[in-house]
């Protein structure tokens, strides 16, 4: 798979990106502790009628050395990946939801996946943020009293129970361990869920289709792509996957991959 950099000479820094097959683009942008390798076999489908561009966004795989916050780095992603239909996973649904925000003329249709507009209560904003600084130190060998190697963090990561079982073949255990204590540190505290201002009041400004897809065993995150959908309007659609948790497409990819498809095969509209 053709990999590649879009930064130069005096350029701000570039994030990573994987390019397979042909046809219509894809843009694909991972979750937390992932890379742009690890989507269960979903790029794949996906890459049989479209040229699929998975990112790595920053602080991990071949972008770890990139330390931005939630907007900047969405402009770092629109750069590196230009126009085209968008698909972002948990994290990565942060950073295309805010580059669909930004750059709309970017993002011709966006697909979120186990993603969310924000944290509306300012006190339980401070309390992920504070939650997440703590993961962050355990990882970062800066801080000094960081107590996690990349496998017992990422080990711990994956286990937990909202993910559900995935099976060891698409939980990517092996990329994700290609991963920095630094760069992770770095997204946890930059990019974290407790760093996102709330977006609900903007989410009527989306004017492509937008489809969101969450786990039927996910109720936190369904509940909140159920009220997504709300705010957007007519052009958005929610998909529940049965006997899923919050990594949908890792669990049930063949069945994800035929939503994404639907929705992405379907016509404009005017």
């Amino acid at each position: 798979m053709p990999t590649s950099d879009a930064s130069g000479p005096g350029q701000a820094p570039a994030l990573h990106i994987h390019q397979q097959s042909h046809g219509p683009r894809l843009i694909l942008a991972h979750g937390f502790t992932q890379t742009g390798a690890v989507w269960g076999g979903l790029d794949g489908l996906l890459a049989t009628s479209r040229t699929v561009v998975a990112v790595e966004l920053p602080g991990h795989g071949g972008s770890a050395a990139v330390r931005v916050d939630l907007p900047t780095g969405a402009v770092l992603l629109g750069a590196a990946c230009g126009a085209g239909d968008y698909l972002g996973y948990s994290m990565g649904a942060r950073f295309c939801l805010h580059l669909a925000l930004a750059r709309p003329d970017l993002v011709r249709r966006l697909v979120l996946i186990s993603g969310t507009a924000g944290i509306e209560d300012a006190g339980e904003r401070a309390e992920r943020r504070a939650t997440d600084e703590a993961l962050a130190d355990r990882i970062d060998p800066a801080v000094g009293t960081s107590t996690d190697t990349i496998p017992e963090f990422v080990t711990r990561w994956v286990a937990n129970p909202m993910f559900g079982t995935v099976p060891p073949a698409a939980q990517g255990l092996g990329e994700r361990l290609t991963n920095t204590p630094d760069g992770l540190a770095s997204s946890l505290r930059l990019a974290g869920t407790g760093t996102q201002e709330p977006l609900w009041d903007r989410l009527g400004e989306l004017t492509m289709p937008v489809l969101v897809v969450t786990g039927a065993n996910d109720a936190k995150f369904t509940d909140l792509g159920r009220r997504m959908v709300e705010s957007i309007g007519a052009n958005a659609t929610h998909v529940v996957i049965a006997d899923a948790d919050h990594a949908p497409h890792l669990q049930r990819p063949g069945v994800v991959a035929a939503a994404v498809q639907s929705f992405l095969d379907a016509p404009i509209p005017d």
